[in-house]
């Protein structure tokens, strides 16, 4: 070990409550729910089925068949109601149903109308006594279909009094204008498209700017250049349900329901789901395809990596320090005994009995570190690394990896001590420091740019703007520091030294090793502690720990009693414990690449590499902590 001084869940529901009925409560007879009475009764738009939809095979797509579920079908659903053992009458005098099963109803006749299964709706509405939509909204929704815009735009005026707010009829009537003006300019009707937008669209005084944009359309010279530059789909089915899915947004889920919502309601729940499961560490598929909607969703333990796949004893002393490279192709280890080993990831998963992981292969080792690495850093491109040593070390070594030859050897004053390094954003510059109070910033050559005087630096990390380097100092803080601008701010205030830290791929949080008390989370553009998390024992030995897994939705952190303790990020208790190092674990580095592998460096003088379960292993090394 080294010493150092003793100085979020979503709702299911989504988009709004589903008691927002608006206007539409009030209308029962021609709203959600119709009396048995009326479930022979045809809408009123001509051609549609009993629903009050038109006959389709996708939702909105206009055909103009009836698939033998007319107007008339009232009796057959009461003879096939009878075959199932149903009288009419018990139709009659059954209870009405709830505002949920009517909701449910609702959206079931919407997803099988989408699948093309109209009789099945006809039926399902019918004996349910429930209608998907309002009449004045199956008129709308087809003359919208057919590119009867003149007619569509009646409809608004129906539709008027059942929307909450007044004001949306001119953003759809916006929407109607501008889909009828891109049609006519693709059929090169221009003095039309002229019309339209001179004397209906600029009437409305509404979104000039998109008003202007859409004039400049006429200058296409083709139907081609037109969709381009509108970024449009043409006219066509496709376009006109774009167009209904916006529309749809402006009416109460009452009067229409919107697009697609039992497939959205299911998403949600999915992505819930996968969202507490504390061990997912998967690329996330917003497709239904790819799962079960028969069974709840759960990552097993064992697909997580906290199973030793491969032990690494190439170093012959203390490792103090592991990094896997940005791009996840090699791992870099660094020893108290004077080198660092490079090592190859294979990117291809090896199976060997039944057991299948990513070997890791030494690639090279680089020496001449006298004091020992306790510290390194990738640059961006991965091109070169940066080797630093312990407390009284006052040079650094910038390695080129291809070649494994040594760049530059730096060292400004044997009195220096150069304990830590970050890289800048653009490759070309890093800056490095330790706690004898220097601070510099150097180019690759190690030529001295920039230095800030008297700051005792602990750790350093370069934020991706690029101007500001964040430093972690024997006053128990981190602060901000602009070279450019020679400006620095307090971001964040502990209670203890803060031995080590790491900051997430997006710039916005912070984990901080602190001494006597753990692995700290801390916010940084809000300025504020997140999270604590228990189980590690942290005293006063520098522990390195790391984001990981997809999204950054891990923790995982060495500790002084042997152990990789994981933590799912929003939990403040360890999911797991990983056994098997025998002395102080000083690192853990999570690959960038493969979520599920993950290496730990130990005082023991060994590197883990952790992974999955194998497939026939029944010991267990991962204490389950879900408890």
């Amino acid at each position: 070990s080294v010493a150092a001084p003793a100085e979020e869940t979503p709702s299911l529901g989504g988009g709004g409550s589903r008691r927002s009925n608006g206007a539409g409560q009030g209308q029962d007879s021609e709203l959600s729910c119709l009396n048995s009475a009326q479930n022979g009764e045809s809408s009123s738009a001509g051609g549609t089925h009993s629903n009050g939809l038109l006959a389709s095979t996708n939702i909105g797509n206009s055909v103009g068949t009836n698939n033998g579920a007319g107007p008339g079908s009232g009796t057959s659903a009461a003879s096939t109601a009878s075959g199932s053992g149903l009288e009419v009458g018990s139709m009659k005098k059954k209870k009405r149903l709830s505002q949920a099963d009517e909701d449910v109803i609702r959206l079931i006749g919407q997803h099988l109308h989408g699948l093309g299964l109209n009789q099945t709706v006809d039926l399902l509405m019918q004996e349910s006594g429930c209608r998907l939509e309002h009449t004045s909204a199956t008129k709308f929704r087809n003359h919208v279909m057919e590119g009867e815009w003149d007619k569509a735009e009646n409809d608004l005026n129906e539709l008027r009094a059942l929307m909450h707010s007044p004001n949306a009829i001119v953003r759809m009537k916006f929407l109607l204008l501008q889909q009828k003006y891109l049609e006519y300019l693709e059929d090169g009707k221009v003095l039309e498209a002229l019309q339209v937008l001179r004397g209906e669209l600029t009437p409305l005084k509404y979104n000039t700017d998109r008003i202007h944009v859409l004039s400049g359309y006429l200058m296409c010279s083709h139907a081609e250049d037109l969709r381009a530059k509108a970024e449009w789909e043409g006219k066509g089915t496709n376009s006109r349900c774009r167009l209904l899915d916006k529309l749809q947004t402006y009416l109460p889920p009452s009067v229409m329901l919107p697009p697609r919502r039992l497939q959205t309601l299911l998403r949600q729940a999915v992505e819930l789901q996968r969202d507490r499961c504390l061990y997912h560490n998967t690329k996330l598929d917003s497709s239904l395809d790819s799962v079960s909607l028969l069974l709840d969703h759960v990552c097993s333990r064992k697909q997580f990596p906290c199973y030793t796949q491969q032990i690494l004893t190439e170093h012959c002393n203390e490792v103090w320090f592991c990094k896997f490279s940005n791009d996840g192709t090699k791992l870099a280890t660094g020893s108290k005994d004077t080198t660092v080993i490079i090592w190859q990831v294979d990117p291809v998963s090896t199976t060997f009995i039944l057991t299948t992981f990513h070997q890791l292969k030494l690639l090279r080792t680089l020496e001449g570190h006298a004091y020992g690495v306790s510290y390194l850093a990738w640059s961006p491109d991965d091109a070169y690394l940066i080797a630093c040593g312990p407390d009284d070390c006052s040079e650094l070594w910038l390695w080129n990896i291809q070649t494994g030859e040594l760049r530059t050897k730096m060292s400004q004053s044997h009195e220096d001590s150069l304990t830590s390094v970050a890289w800048n954003p653009d490759g070309k510059r890093f800056v490095t420091g330790g706690q004898r109070g220097q601070f510099y910033q150097c180019d690759l050559d190690g030529n001295l740019l920039d230095s800030w005087e008297g700051v005792r630096v602990q750790c350093l990390w370069c934020l991706g703007d690029g101007r500001t380097v964040l430093a972690s100092d024997t006053h128990q803080r981190i602060r901000g520091y602009n070279f450019e601008d020679l400006t620095d701010r307090n971001i964040v205030q502990e209670d203890h030294p803060i031995m080590s830290f790491t900051v997430s791929k997006n710039g916005r949080l912070a984990l901080l090793n602190v001494a006597t008390q753990g692995v700290h989370l801390w916010d940084l553009q809000d300025r504020v502690l997140v999270r604590k998390y228990q189980g590690v024992t942290q005293g006063f030995y520098t522990i390195h720990s790391c984001f990981g897994g997809h999204n950054e939705d891990f923790i995982a952190s060495g500790s002084e009693d042997h152990k990789v303790y994981i933590w799912h990020r929003r939990s403040e208790l360890p999911i797991a414990e990983l056994t098997g190092h025998t002395r102080t674990v000083n690192c853990v580095s999570w690959n960038p690449a493969i979520p599920g592998l993950m290496a730990s460096a130990s005082d023991d003088g060994t590197v883990r590499v952790w992974g999955p379960a194998p497939f026939l292993d029944t010991q267990e090394n991962c204490s389950n902590m879900d408890s």
